[in-house]
């Protein structure tokens, strides 16, 4: 799919011509530099890498600093492949937001959510508790209750919604809408949340 990295600025909101207000993500895609093509002939696929960031060169290894040096531009960030499209473009060259998107298209977002630590079965998966804490249920209001079966089969399944780390993975948001595109500050305003936090690298494709 065709695609920019970018990173979270951050949300805000704004009014359509329809009166009605929208929250929105701002994203900061590109500008990224083609860094590799590769081909069928060489790579058994079509696919374009891209590079986005600025990276210092003391903190690049020797083999990175020589794959940047191929494509003549400075060590970057993140590294990401998009297959499929972008067959004209050629090393070094800068794509931006407006050589990708447009108003009004549909995208879907990569990114890295929030990482919330370990976490009780309330906030991981939304029980209810016990409700009025009524008949002797003392201390056990976000409890979640029962979990294995009876004598068969004398253990807990692998999947069962218990409590543990919550966050911190990788989640794709598909369906997303471009409401507003900045071409002068390579600026996304995405309707509605994508994840991660502020300043974290995302993937915009299309």
């Amino acid at each position: 799919m065709e695609g920019l990295i970018g990173k979270k600025i951050g949300m805000t909101s704004i009014f359509t011509e329809a009166g009605l207000n929208h929250a929105c993500t701002v994203v900061e895609v590109g500008p990224c530099v083609v860094t590799q093509k590769k081909t069928i002939e060489s790579d058994g696929y079509d696919a374009l890498q891209l590079g986005y960031g600025e990276r210092k060169a003391k903190h690049t290894s020797k083999s990175l600093k020589g794959h940047f040096a191929n494509a003549n531009t400075t060590p970057k960030i993140k590294l990401a492949e998009f297959r499929g499209f972008y067959a004209d473009k050629d090393l070094g060259e800068e794509l931006t937001a407006t050589d990708v998107f447009a108003e009004g298209e549909k995208v879907a977002v990569t990114g890295t959510s929030k990482g919330k630590g370990f976490q009780g079965v309330v906030k991981r998966h939304g029980f209810g508790g016990v409700g009025q804490a009524t008949h002797g249920q003392h201390n056990r209001q976000r409890a979640p209750g029962a979990i294995g079966a009876c004598s068969y089969p004398a253990k807990v399944f692998k999947g069962m919604k218990m409590a543990g780390r919550m966050g911190g993975k990788k989640v794709t948001t598909k369906g997303l809408e471009v409401l507003k595109v900045f071409p002068e500050k390579n600026l996304l305003l995405i309707k509605g949340a994508i994840p991660g936090h502020k300043g974290s690298l995302v993937i915009v494709k299309k």
